[in-house]
């Protein structure tokens, strides 16, 4: 994830693309395009010319600010304290002010007739890029900014339990995976990290929505949730609708993959853990919010195929690859594409480990803080697999910014917010059997034959299909909230009510109507649009599978590597170059073919696997 497409969602693009951006709407001090506004009104009707000279000073003041405002947040995030926690929420509150009379003037000359395409589409992103809307009267922007910032923090300092003593946030997640964990050791995170984290954020949060509804009004959005919405160069209502298509196209083997892995866990823990029918317990599936299931994949592993005759952590470990050459690996894959290396400074300036002196925010981003080359990665890496594969998941964010930092300033982004998410992703895709024994990870002899693919399969999905409905609720919960459909009353009952409707999970224990438990993940505190990582997980199978088709690839979609093809390398670099100077549609159809977002190359690539679910499955009770 990007921290940068953030800051004027769509437009500017250097602070980070980090799977979490903590403070989403934020910059400098008073433009002097505020004071323009007036000028121009002054003066009579707006004109093209005016518009075009207010975007061309939007550009110009932003492009030095926004520097100083990356170098700040990467501070507080990887030094969290007072101070920096006080400079994050002033920079905060200057942007924000930014951010809004921006909008505001964007919003005046968005009606003009004899309006270039060009600044009409830097003009709606000026109008709809804000993350976090503050309404404009005075001190609104410095508490919605000092909210926003407590709120990340808070986050950051978050602790849950294990066995009584404190554990934290990295830790947990990691021994929530940790499959020697009796399910009353799973039930004390799960609820303790819930309670302690989650809770405390709800009236802070709740003032939060409630300033960023009155920001969104004022610009002409019915709400927060239309405002994020817009932002897919399509009507919101229309976007709502093409995320439910997608997910309509994909929900059937979601459904399968579930009903598989209850009946797995029923035999494990036993009905009195977990039922034979009906939701699932969600401390048990691996992750602290049920959102990827790989964890737990020893549990459900079929007999037979399930051995895949290798664990990509072992090899980690066995390598002694350290997080430095972990990343390293992840930096030649780009290179066997054709894209130049990542710069000395990435070496220098990037956060690998978690220091032993200081609070900081592990969760991993991808920093661009001057929109050329000052790339960086924030991360906490332990050797495994997972963190193997989201390293690849940043440096994609990471070569995605580089290769658009010849763009102008509105145009710093991917080409929707999904694209930056799925490019690193399709490069994991792309970490099959045969690419680690090209790395020298994997002994050719201990390649999986052709009768393992189920194996290799059910764990591709357990992170992947799984992740589907928690990655469209996440927003849609959001919405709900914004606009009033869930009442302040059912913020929590409503959250679990979504997570069963969408998920078929339960929490492990009766949840408290006045908690807050959507706000234990990061994405909610961290007020960072969620669907895009929904979108995220069907663009990689299809640029996946356009790379293996532009490889010539003949075998099973599974099996493709386009490691070292430097063809996919030259057509994927024009995609990612055009950044957000395009439509969305434009880009994807310049690497896909295609100018529909779908779920069908995913069904393609997981077919045998949906095959072999029916059969597991029959005699089951699908759904709950």
């Amino acid at each position: 994830m990007t921290i940068t497409a953030h800051v004027l969602r769509g437009a500017v693009a250097a602070l980070a693309i980090a799977l979490a951006a903590p403070l989403a709407a934020e910059d400098d001090a008073a433009p002097a395009s505020t004071n323009t506004a007036a000028a121009t009104a002054e003066a009579g009707a707006p004109t093209a010319a005016d518009a075009r000279a207010f975007v061309a000073r939007v550009e110009a003041e932003l492009a030095p600010f926004l520097v100083d405002y990356g170098r700040v947040s990467w501070l507080n995030a990887t030094y969290i304290n007072f101070d920096t926690d006080t400079l994050a929420a002033q920079y905060g509150a200057e942007l924000t002010k930014r951010q809004v009379a921006y909008a505001n003037e964007a919003a005046r000359y968005a009606g003009l007739a004899d309006l270039d395409a060009e600044t009409r589409r830097k003009l709606d992103m000026l109008r709809i890029g804000i993350s976090l809307p503050a309404p404009s009267r005075p001190g609104a922007a410095e508490e919605l900014n000092a909210i926003a910032t407590r709120l990340n923090s808070a986050y950051g300092r978050g602790r849950g339990t294990l066995g009584g003593q404190p554990i934290n946030g990295s830790d947990i997640e990691a021994e929530m995976g940790n499959l020697a964990r009796s399910p009353d050791e799973l039930k004390e995170m799960w609820v303790s990290w819930h309670d302690n984290v989650g809770a405390p954020m709800r009236q802070d949060y709740a003032r939060m929505t409630a300033l960023a509804n009155e920001g969104a009004r004022a610009l002409g959005f019915a709400d927060l949730g239309a405002m994020w919405r817009s932002g897919y160069d399509m009507p919101p209502e229309q976007f709502a609708a093409e995320t439910e298509r997608m997910w309509q196209e994909v929900r059937p083997l979601y459904i399968a993959l579930h009903t598989y892995v209850r009946r797995k866990l029923n035999e494990k823990y036993g009905d009195a853990v977990q039922p034979r029918t009906g939701p699932i317990r969600a401390d048990l599936l691996g992750n602290m919010w049920a959102q990827e299931w790989g964890n737990i994949y020893p549990l459900v592993a079929p007999p037979g195929a399930g051995d895949i005759g290798y664990d990509l952590t072992d090899l980690i470990t066995k390598k002694n690859l350290d997080p430095i050459g972990m990343v390293k690996i992840g930096e030649q894959f780009f290179s066997s594409l054709g894209f130049a290396p990542l710069p000395e400074t990435f070496w220098e300036r990037s956060q690998f480990v978690k220091p032993a002196d200081r609070e900081v925010i592990c969760h991993a981003s991808a920093w661009d803080i001057d929109n050329v080359d000052d790339l960086r990665i924030k991360m906490c890496i332990k050797p495994n697999a997972d963190d193997f594969i989201t390293i690849h998941h940043e440096l994609g964010h990471n070569y995605y910014q580089r290769a658009y930092n010849k763009q102008d300033l509105l145009y710093l982004n991917g080409a929707n917010d999904g694209f930056h998410e799925a490019i690193g992703d399709m490069i994991a895709l792309s970490i099959t059997p045969e690419y680690l024994v090209q790395i020298g990870l994997l002994d050719p002899k201990d390649v999986p034959s052709a009768d393992k693919d189920i194996g290799l399969l059910l764990r591709q999905a357990m992170d992947k299909v799984a992740f589907l409905p928690f990655g469209l609720l996440i927003d849609r919960y959001r919405w709900g909230l914004f606009d009033g459909s869930i009442p302040e009353a059912e913020t929590n009952t409503a959250w679990t009510r979504m997570r069963r409707q969408y998920q078929g999970i339960v929490p492990p224990v009766e949840r408290p109507a006045d908690g807050f438990d959507a706000g234990a993940k990061y994405h909610i505190p961290g007020n960072v649009p969620y669907t895009r990582y929904f979108l995220a997980r069907l663009l990689q199978f299809q640029f996946y599978k356009a790379a293996c088709d532009i490889a010539g690839w003949k075998g099973p979609l599974h099996r493709c590597s386009f490691f070292g093809n430097k063809e996919v390398g030259a057509k994927l670099n024009a995609m990612l170059e055009m950044g957000a100077s395009r439509p969305w549609p434009d880009a994807l159809v310049a690497f896909t073919g295609t100018r529909q977002m779908s779920g069908k190359a995913m069904m393609e690539y997981f077919a045998p696997l949906m095959k072999w679910l029916e059969k597991q499955n029959k005699g089951e009770k699908a759904g709950w």
